[in-house]
């Protein structure tokens, strides 16, 4: 008799155990969709927002400056910001939040 209630005890853990596991599993798989996914398809489209960066066209900086890129080399830019034209400034690429191509219109 005390046989069988060991073997019982011992049956409802491993089952509880193996609940634990899925829940955890499914746990993990909710935040790789909710969390890990879109960072990594934002992290795609700013890169091929900044590849798709040339010479003439305007950009939106991080800092909310508008301006028109004049140079570019694998990491920086020079942005001509205003009407002034003494006014070009060196910056990453990874500054620039938005891109308007040149020869598109607002």
């Amino acid at each position: 008799m005390l046989n069988l209630l060991t073997d019982s005890s011992s049956t409802s853990t491993g089952s509880s155990m193996i609940v634990l596991v899925i829940y955890i599993v499914i746990i993990g798989v909710a935040m790789y969709f909710f969390a890990v996914r879109p960072q990594k398809k934002e992290q795609k489209r700013m890169q091929a927002l900044i590849n798709s960066v040339e010479v003439g066209d305007t950009v939106l900086t991080t800092s909310g400056f508008y301006g028109v890129v004049i140079d570019l080399t694998d990491e920086d830019c020079i942005v001509e910001f205003g009407n002034n034209k003494n006014c070009r400034i060196p910056m990453k690429k990874s500054a620039i939040s938005e891109v308007e191509k040149a020869g598109e219109e607002s």
